[in-house]
């Protein structure tokens, strides 16, 4: 139930739709439950099975005397109109209570409608925002297509399996009080037996939906890993069908998909027990009810008319009955999915931030690493030993070894995708740490290997969130030696890139990151490995880009190819996460040490 309860806070925004519509489910249970037994008596006195009432009732005090009034009503104008009239306008005043009943129906409807399309968007805009602000360490352990599943499957079974029953909750429980109200004012020993039998089939119903929930979770996580796999063959199907492993890949989804198949079976049959099991439960509790009533009128304590009022105001608990207990079902159904979505929500968003945090708006002196030391959530080997440098405002530092060393490990925290373990980092001074977030990253610029690009025009792409001139994206694009291509494509800057960039070449993509940086004007700029994917020519002109981009910039450079870093101010060789070497190039290869191997390996002399 806190699942549930939770879930159900999103009606907070909507109290005004909520009241509306549980309003107007009350008028319309309440014209369910009189429109069938108000026209017993009516009947009875149309077609002379009971005389007609002559005296008037002094007051209406008790539902009796309202029956009482009622009756005297229409005996007069049977008298006064004739039973031909008479009959025309009961049949005029059903025809307007069933009308009143639908229409109030409709009405709730209309009004829950934007409750439960408003919760659902609700929901997936929090776990979309929740996404964005978790730490990078999460994703590591965590499937994309599983999270994907959750935003769109997991969302779009709340919205099925328990909004959609928002109606029955908020209805069947008034019609249900309505007649069982009449039926313990007509006959309280008989109420109290289907009571009983109500718990009774309650009982058993709980115990087989108790299971549906447990077999939907399983059917949810099984989904998350079959988006995963269409996902990870999509974004792999070069390598698929290089190393011909198409029929590998489609056994493996099929595999997954027969899986989703046979649960989701047990689960369709399950859930479809309930609307014949509540029937025959139903029955049988009419079938007792008719032999315990019969006693009491073979006994005479109750009439047959109130008997058959009593099995009328029962029949309207009883569709009511079914609704609840098919909501029943799906709620539980409902639930498992609500469970992957808060696995989500409930994950602590975002890096921590101290209290009171400190402002950082411009650098002043610059970056240092102080004896900084970081091991990866669920590792076990460190992957930096106490890292220490000093990168000055202005100038360049750059960071190479072999892959694996923890030069982008470095680069990550700064913008404080990780915390480190041991040490710290300081910029002018000041902890990171203990400084605000959003002004440490607002003092970045990231280029990394992979250009990270969207489905989208090339000018949002470069403007990507921040709102700048034409003038300043024209010359971001001219000095990344981006608009030379741009200028070619069939739209311009309003060509669409595609996904990933895909249309583009590598060496265009890179160019439009560099555009996109450089708009930024960023006062620390991270390079990681910006050329290391590149042909010649495309590294030229990248290379050519990010010359006019470190003009005068503090910069870390991560670089494989060390052409590009021979103008660095110092340069740091890691291996396994530690700091063997550092000095400017020609003292490097003076030294004849590491960094030395590594330039003769690629042929540099």
């Amino acid at each position: 139930m806190k699942d549930l309860r939770r879930l159900l806070r999103h009606l907070a925004p909507y109290k005004k739709f909520v009241g509306l519509n549980i309003l107007f489910n009350i008028l319309m249970a309440l014209f369910t439950v009189v429109s069938i037994p108000v026209f017993i008596p009516f009947f009875r006195i149309l077609f002379g099975m009971e005389a007609p009432v002559s005296v008037r009732p002094d007051g209406v005090n008790s539902i009796g005397d309202a029956v009482d009034m009622a009756n005297y009503t229409f005996s007069k104008i049977v008298a006064e109109q004739g039973p031909s009239r008479a009959l025309l306008l009961t049949c005029f005043v059903l025809v307007a209570m069933f009308f009143l009943k639908n229409l109030f129906r409709y009405l709730s409807m209309y009004f829950i409608a934007p409750v439960r399309n408003g919760i659902v968007r609700d929901i997936r805009q929090e776990i979309f925002d929740r996404m964005t602000v978790l730490p990078l360490g999460y994703f590591s352990e965590e499937r994309k297509g599983d999270l994907m599943s959750r935003i769109v499957a997991d969302v779009q079974e709340i919205e099925w399996s328990i909004l959609n029953v928002l109606e029955a909750v908020f209805r069947s429980p008034v019609i249900i009080s309505g007649a069982l109200f009449l039926m313990i004012y007509m006959s309280p020993g008989l109420t109290l037996v289907i009571f009983i039998l109500m718990i009774f089939s309650g009982v058993i119903i709980g115990g087989i939906s108790s299971r549906l929930r447990r077999q939907s979770g399983e059917l949810q996580d099984i989904l998350g890993i079959l988006v995963s796999t269409v996902e990870e063959t999509l974004g792999g199907l070069r390598v698929i069908k290089a190393f011909r492993a198409e029929r590998f890949q489609q056994g493996l989804f099929r595999k997954v998909n027969e899986s989703y198949r046979d649960t989701q079976t047990k689960i369709i049959r399950r859930r479809d027990l309930s609307s014949p099991l509540s029937e025959f439960l139903g029955i049988g509790v009419i079938s007792i009810l008719l032999w315990f009533g019969s006693q009491r009128i073979f006994a005479g304590e109750l009439g047959a008319e109130a008997f058959m009022a009593f099995l009328l105001a029962f029949y309207n608990v009883i569709e009511p009955s079914k609704s609840l207990t098919n909501a029943f079902y799906n709620i539980q159904k409902g639930l498992a999915a609500v469970d992957r979505v808060d696995k989500i929500l409930d994950v602590p968003g975002g890096m921590p931030e101290c209290p009171d945090p400190k402002s950082i708006l411009e650098i002043q002196e610059g970056l240092r690493f102080e004896n900084v030391s970081f091991t990866y959530p669920n590792a076990d080997i460190p992957a930096l030993n106490g890292i220490d440098f000093f990168l000055p405002k202005g100038k360049t530092v750059a960071l190479v070894g072999l892959s694996g060393a923890g030069k982008s490990t470095i680069a990550d925290l700064i913008p404080r995708f990780y915390d480190v373990t041991e040490g710290r980092i300081t910029i002018d001074g000041i902890d990171i740490r203990d400084a605000k977030l959003n002004d440490i990253r607002g003092l970045l610029g990231i280029v990394t290997q992979e250009a990270i690009l969207f489905h989208e025009s090339v000018y949002n792409n470069i403007t990507f969130g921040l709102e700048a001139s034409e003038a300043e994206v024209f010359k971001s694009a001219r000095l990344a030696h981006a608009a030379e291509f741009i200028d070619q494509l069939p739209e311009g800057y309003d060509f669409n890139i595609g996904d990933r960039g895909g249309k583009l070449s590598g060496g265009q993509r890179q160019r439009l990151t560099i555009a996109r940086a450089l708009l930024r004007n960023p006062q620390l700029l991270i390079l990681d490995e910006a050329t290391s994917a590149l042909d010649s020519e495309s590294e030229r002109l990248v290379q050519e880009a990010l010359d006019v981009l470190l003009a005068d910039r503090t910069a870390l450079v991560i670089a494989h190819r060390l052409s590009t870093i021979r103008r660095a101010d110092e340069i740091l060789v890691l291996r396994d996460g530690a700091i063997v070497e550092r000095g400017s190039h020609d003292d490097l290869i003076a030294k004849k040490g590491e960094y030395s191997k590594l330039v003769a390996l690629q042929g540099l002399g």
